[in-house]
Formats: structure tokens, C-alpha cells, sequence
């Protein structure tokens, strides 16, 4: 027998490879500074999207946010308000797809792919 072990007892079993719950809460806490440094980045930006053959035009920021909307005279029919209307949101609505679209890709580079939900 070995030195200090008793008849029976087995030695005692390694942690398994990969790291340290140390280390990997060290990973944690930098993919948590990278996705806050990521998410300040993305506020910054701003897309730009049109509507009725660029008669309607939004910008939207990271922030999803409306920071501008220009409407062609010619797009103002007293008349037809409501396709106006419509063209208004359907700017609005692209500008938020691109911006989740966007964080959507920024975020998976930083994941990897770790399929971690909301990412």
C-alpha cells in the first residue's frame, strides 16, 4: 500500500481537466466586460432604412431609438393618410430588425455559438 492510505479507501479522484471554478468564473466575468463594452458599441450605431420607395426614411439607433424621420411631400396625401401611416412603420420596424440583427451577430461572435438564450 501506498503511503498513508488505509486498506479499503481509495485515493481521492482529480478534479476534472478544463480548469478551475477560479478560472472559470475569471472567463465568465471577461465575456461579462466584453459583452457590456459590446453593448456600448451598439448604442452607438445607427441604421438607416426607408420605406415607399424612399419616400419615408428612419433612422434607429442601438438603442432602438427613432433619431430621425424625414417624409417626402409628396408622400403627404390628405386623402391617404393611412398609407403614410403605414410607411412610417414599416421604416420604424426595418431600422429595429437591423438593429437586432446586428447585436444578434455582434453577440454570437462573442458566444461562440454557446446557444446561451437572449444572445
Amino acid at each position: 500500500m501506498g503511503r498513508g492510505m488505509k486498506a479499503g479507501k481509495r485515493p481521492k479522484e482529480k478534479a476534472p481537466s478544463g480548469g478551475s471554478r477560479a478560472a472559470q468564473m475569471q472567463q465568465l466575468q471577461a465575456m461579462q466586460r466584453q459583452m457590456q463594452e459590446m453593448q456600448a458599441e451598439l448604442e452607438e450605431k445607427e441604421v438607416e432604412t426607408s420605406a415607399g420607395g424612399g419616400m419615408v426614411t428612419a433612422r434607429v439607433s442601438g438603442k432602438k431609438q427613432v433619431v430621425d424621420l424625414k417624409i417626402d411631400p409628396d408622400a403627404v396625401d390628405p386623402e391617404d393618410v393611412e398609407t403614410l401611416q403605414d410607411m412610417i412603420v414599416a421604416a420604424i420596424n426595418e431600422g429595429i430588425r437591423q438593429i437586432d440583427e446586428m447585436q444578434e451577430n455582434e453577440y454570437g461572435k462573442l458566444t461562440g455559438g454557446l446557444g446561451i438564450p437572449g444572445m
